[in-house]
């Protein structure tokens, strides 16, 4: 018998094209060798091109699909994306904090879809900084959602990190400020967690096929939590692994398309 994998159980919306949400995490989570469960929290009607049409999942179901993982076969790490309203938030927040104290949890504060549709409520994101980042391991936002978190002034390494330590402050165990969408040479990513400050750097590669991005780099952290990585060796690990996943983009798609999960 080959040796059990990692769990990872993910919370988070369906794409239908495949290049983000629950979609993009089974990839991710399969490529780095751990068994990933899902908890669907809304389905989604999307390709590159944008977001059609979006159907929340009733917090009582997205609950017993969390019951039902947790029940029997277990997580080493939970990675959290899109939740969609502050019903679900809080269901989940209370589930979570039943079933999974000591499990870490990856928290990507999905708000805005990449073609710019948005896909958390307005009045779920107090819920979303109350009822879950105390029970993060890490958040990960992009510099849009950390604006609407922190009031982030500018997309600059220091108030990258002073955007950090706000939303540590604010009750997460760390926070990694995704630089994406600067404009500068590299993309800085800025992680403020107990041990310090870590910024990964990587070239910035010209292309539109980006679809997915926050989704799998979250997912490849969780992946690395669970196979017992510290923090900062899992985020480094997953920040390659989107890089090579950008690198290697198969084209597909008339708009943002998605990244090769299987690098």
């Amino acid at each position: 018998m080959t040796a059990k994998p990692p769990r990872v159980l993910i919370i988070a919306g369906s794409d239908s094209s495949a290049g983000a949400g629950i979609q993009a995490d089974l990839k991710t989570a399969q490529a780095l060798g751990c068994y990933a469960q899902t908890a669907i929290t809304a389905v989604t009607a999307q390709n590159t091109r944008g977001v059609g049409a979006v159907h929340l999942v009733p917090p009582e179901i997205v609950v017993a699909q969390i019951e039902a993982c947790l029940s029997d076969i277990g997580a080493d790490a939970i990675k959290i994306g899109m939740l969609g309203s502050a019903k679900v938030v809080k269901a989940v927040a209370g589930v979570l904090r039943k079933r999974a104290r000591k499990i870490p949890i990856v928290l990507d504060p999905v708000m805005v879809s990449t073609s710019g549709h948005s896909l958390l409520a307005a009045n779920a994101v107090a819920a979303l900084t109350k009822e879950l980042f105390p029970l993060a391991t890490l958040v990960t936002p992009n510099i849009p959602e950390a604006k609407v978190l922190t009031q982030l002034r500018s997309s600059r390494r220091n108030d990258a990190e002073a955007a950090g330590r706000k939303l540590v402050a604010m009750g997460a165990g760390a926070a990694l400020i995704k630089g994406g969408h600067a404009t500068t040479a590299t993309i800085d990513d800025v992680m403020v967690w107990k041990g310090g400050v870590e910024v990964y750097a990587f070239p910035r590669i010209k292309t539109k096929h980006t679809h997915g991005t926050g989704c799998t780099l979250s997912t490849a952290i969780a992946c690395g939590l669970a196979q017992g990585l510290s923090l900062p060796l899992a985020t480094g690990r997953a920040r390659e692994y989107v890089q090579h996943a950008i690198e290697t983009a198969p084209g597909l798609g008339k708009g943002h398309g998605p990244l090769n999960h299987a690098v």
